[in-house]
Formats: C-alpha cells, structure tokens, sequence
C-alpha cells in the first residue's frame, strides 16, 4: 500500500528525479515560465514555491538551502535580489500551470506552461499602483490623531488659571 507517500515517481529512480527537478527550478527561475508535462510541472510547483518562500525570508540559511537546491551562486543572488522581492507581502501562489490545447506529439501527454505570477515587467507596474492606496489611509489616521491633540491642550488652559492662585496665595 501507498499510504502517505507525497509525490509522483514518474517512473524514474531517486536520483535522476532529484537531478530534473533542479534543472527544472533553475529553467523556471531563468526564464520565468517553461513547457512541460502537467504531471511534472505539479511536481515543480512544490520546489518552486518553497524556494521563493526561502527567498522572502532573505537569511543567510535561507540562501544556503536554496543554495543545495539550485548550486549555482548567480541562481541564488537572482532568487533572492530579483525574484524575491517580487512576491513581498504574497501569501503563497507564486506560480500557475496554464493547460496548453494540444498534447504532446508521440505520447498524446497533457503539456503545461508553468509560469510565475509575478514577471519582472509587471511587478514594476504593480509597485506604483500599491503605494497610492497605502497614502489614502494615512490622511485618514492623521484626523483622529489630532482630536487627542486638541484635547490635551485644554486642560492645560484650565490648569493655568489654577497656577495663578496658587501663585496669588503664596
């Protein structure tokens, strides 16, 4: 029985299905989107999303991990400098599997492109788009900021003319 057993073997040993799935992670990560069997492209988005989850983080043993995942030092400066930032403040879903219409020639398998959500020219021009909401809520915490303001300064007014008696009385 197959019980609690993750993952899909695609017919394939250990060590071969770990070589792919690292080649597969540094294609994604290079060219932002790849063809691929649909079973495979499930597979990846498992290592792709841990990784860009690992790079959210931005620690030294975030970068090491990821380091054992892809091997290559130009890999992990990218992850973490350029697609990293990308999914600040995301929670999760940083890839999607879109269904091509035709399968692949020979076998008739489904192909699949997996793509990140978030490309490198459309998160410029969502970063613009963010930051005009975040200065709307602000004007409006500053109001309720300044009723206290103007509530303290009273009872300094009343305090005054009690200093002057008691400066009267001495």
């Amino acid at each position: 029985m197959r019980h609690r057993k993750s993952g899909r073997k695609l017919n394939r040993s250990n060590t071969h299905r770990a070589a792919m799935f690292k080649n597969m992670a540094r294609a994604l990560l290079t060219y932002e989107q790849i063809r691929t069997t649909e079973a495979k492209a499930k597979e990846l988005r498992r290592i792709a999303d841990k990784l860009i989850t690992l790079a959210i983080r931005n620690d030294l043993h975030s970068r090491r991990q990821a380091y054992k995942v892809l091997g290559s030092h130009q890999m992990v400066q990218r992850l973490f400098d350029e697609i990293g930032p990308r999914f600040e403040g995301a929670g999760g879903g940083y890839t999607r599997i879109v269904k091509m219409s035709q399968p692949r020639k020979g076998d008739c398998a489904p192909m699949v492109i997996i793509e990140l959500t978030r490309k490198a020219g459309e998160a410029a021009a969502e970063a613009p788009a963010k930051e005009e909401p975040k200065k709307a809520p602000a004007k409006k915490a500053e109001k309720p900021a300044e009723k206290p303001v103007e509530k303290e300064e009273e009872p300094k007014a009343e305090e005054a003319p009690e200093a002057a008696e008691k400066a009267d009385e001495e």
